[in-house]
């Protein structure tokens, strides 16, 4: 799915507001993990694009980004080089990371970002990521999770989100994001692109891939298992309480024991 929305995907994410709301929290807790950010390694798992790791590396972090998908890395790159940052990129998936770097017990924190997570296909494939996130932390290094909130998804099963519109110059985008719900407890995530130039006719594209909802209770004792210790939820990252409820997002701070 994402390799085929990589050239695009920066159209439906506004980063500038995303950033402003989102790298306060983020640069608060890193920020106590050292009084220096150029000593704090950080890991972006599943980078995307990139820009999160670029905005950190712009507020002085040593920064490295992982990405299942090439075409990802490629965007991430450029996006890093038009901002004048040094960011090293790589392609690797959940489970791959600590090998792909190679650098095992050396970051001091490990991100997750945008609902990444829940691309895992299992429960086993879930233990694989947060195993490959233990191993690539030192002793009290923070692993960072944010994620869509499935205890309110799957209770609610609404499956239409909010549109995205997009307009550049005489080119419009618009985005439509559904959930197919299936018997089986995973959920089908399904991207509408539609675009034209000036009163073109529209070019459509359709992709999905399936998501594994991690509900925060089980995410919890996972992590307790895997000998995390300090574990605190957030509804958002501006650090609102977390209610199974009604909080859009789940946030998950753990340090490595």
């Amino acid at each position: 799915m994402y390799d085929k929305l990589a050239s695009i995907y920066d159209y439906f994410v506004n980063w500038e507001n995303r950033l402003a709301y989102e790298l306060p929290f983020l640069e608060q807790e890193l920020r106590k993990l050292g009084a220096d950010p150029s000593q704090i390694q950080v890991m972006d798992t599943a980078c995307g694009t990139g820009h999160h790791a670029i905005a950190l590396a712009n507020l002085g972090f040593q920064v490295s980004g992982s990405d299942l998908f090439p075409e990802m890395v490629s965007v991430a790159d450029a996006n890093a080089r038009a901002a004048g940052m040094q960011v090293t990129f790589r392609t690797a998936g959940f489970g791959g990371i600590s090998d792909t770097f190679r650098q095992p017990g050396e970051f001091d924190a490990v991100l997750c970002l945008g609902n990444s997570l829940p691309h895992v296909s299992s429960v086993a494939d879930l233990d694989k990521a947060l195993i490959d996130f233990r191993d690539l932390l030192r002793p009290g290094g923070l692993l960072l999770l944010q994620m869509r909130n499935f205890d309110l998804v799957m209770g609610e099963k609404k499956r239409w989100m909010e549109p995205q519109t997009v307009r550049e110059g005489t080119t419009e985008w618009l985005f439509l994001r559904f959930y197919d719900f299936e018997a089986d407890g995973r959920i089908q995530f399904n991207i509408l692109s539609l675009h034209r130039k000036a009163n073109a006719p529209w070019q459509t594209q359709l992709t999905s891939t399936h998501l594994y909802p991690i509900f925060s209770d089980q995410l919890s004792q996972e992590l307790v298992a895997l000998g995390f210790t300090n574990i605190r939820l957030y509804g958002n990252l501006g650090a609102e309480p977390y209610s199974a409820n009604s909080s859009g997002d789940l946030v998950l701070l753990a340090n490595k024991s």
